[in-house]
């Protein structure tokens, strides 16, 4: 009997070719690439993967080009069956990882590492002991209908592919040419103690009494569990204001420490909006911006300033 064809996000579907079928969710896993890109100025955001280095790393392991489409996946309890043979990596927060293959024996799957999905196999995934995005990369990308030239989903603004749930099937693309050259990357994972950021001072750090700047750095701030992928709320130090007119909205990066009236400091992360009325003391480096997506609930962050001088 044929197998029917199943509904994907955007409304394509896959007759049967090669695809993940997604089984089941946890607390939330989207599609993402590296982002829509020159589209600020119609009001549309960047998005993409939080942690861009994970992303990337998992293409790279596959050959795939770093910009593929893969899945991210907050805080594990994924579970997909493959349709056809295929070839996956797992980076970003490591989570215990099953394959369940179709005679039902099982087997651990590697970390930062190429490994086989076979046809009709499953697999897990558990809670990471630390870290919180995880990122599944298929050989070929996942082949979901593009919005605005990316497949990423933005949480903030609703473009891109809505967020699997069980039953969706994830077409996935032809491989690429180029075939893998390593089977495994020994790269640090997410850091499970304090997280020290690094941050240029401003735009708007004259908006802050003197006191503001020093206090920023001088305890931690906690991630509270109000933190998403548009933006991480902390938990903290008080940043005295001295203006308090009002600011006209302004454009925003990932990175972006707002400070809204309640003086505790937002990071902005890959779905932020693309403009802000609230003052920006800090902007926090773009390489230290993955790491800060993988901080959890209840971890603590501590931000040094660096001059633009001395990023080196």
């Amino acid at each position: 009997m044929a197998e029917p064809s199943h509904r994907v996000p955007g409304g394509a579907s896959s007759p049967g070719g090669r695809a993940l079928l997604v089984l089941a969710t946890g607390p939330l896993t989207t599609v993402q690439d590296l982002g829509r890109i020159g589209h600020a100025h119609l009001g549309v955001g960047r998005s993409g993967a939080a942690d861009r280095g994970a992303l990337r790393l998992a293409n790279r392991l596959l050959g795939n080009p770093e910009g593929a489409a893969g899945l991210e996946i907050t805080l594990g309890g994924l579970e997909v069956r493959a349709h056809g043979d295929l070839v996956i990596a797992l980076t970003g927060a490591r989570c215990p990882a099953v394959l369940t293959d179709a005679s039902g024996r099982r087997r651990p799957v590697g970390h930062q590492a190429v490994e086989r999905l076979p046809d009709g196999a499953t697999l897990r995934l558990g809670t990471p002991a630390r870290g919180l995005r995880t990122y599944l990369a298929v050989r070929g990308g996942l082949d979901v209908p593009a919005v605005l030239g990316s497949r990423s989903t933005d949480t903030l603004s609703g473009l891109g592919p809505p967020p699997p749930k069980p039953g969706t099937l994830l077409p996935v693309g032809p491989p690429p040419d180029r075939f893998p050259t390593v089977d495994l990357a020994p790269v640090p994972e997410p850091a499970d103690g304090d997280l020290v950021l690094h941050a240029i001072p401003g735009p708007r750090d004259d908006w802050f009494s003197p006191a503001a700047l020093q206090a920023l750095c001088a305890e931690p701030y906690e991630v509270t569990p109000e933190s998403d992928r548009v933006g991480m709320r902390l938990r903290g130090p008080y940043l005295e204001r001295v203006r308090r007119d009002e600011l006209p909205s302004e454009g925003m990066v990932p990175g972006a420490l707002q400070v809204p009236p309640s003086g505790q400091p937002t990071l902005l992360l890959a779905d932020h909006p693309v403009t802000g009325g609230y003052p920006v003391i800090a902007v926090v480096l773009g390489r230290d911006v993955d790491r800060a997506a993988q901080a959890r609930p209840g971890q603590r962050i501590r931000f040094r300033l660096v001059r633009p001088g001395r990023l080196r």
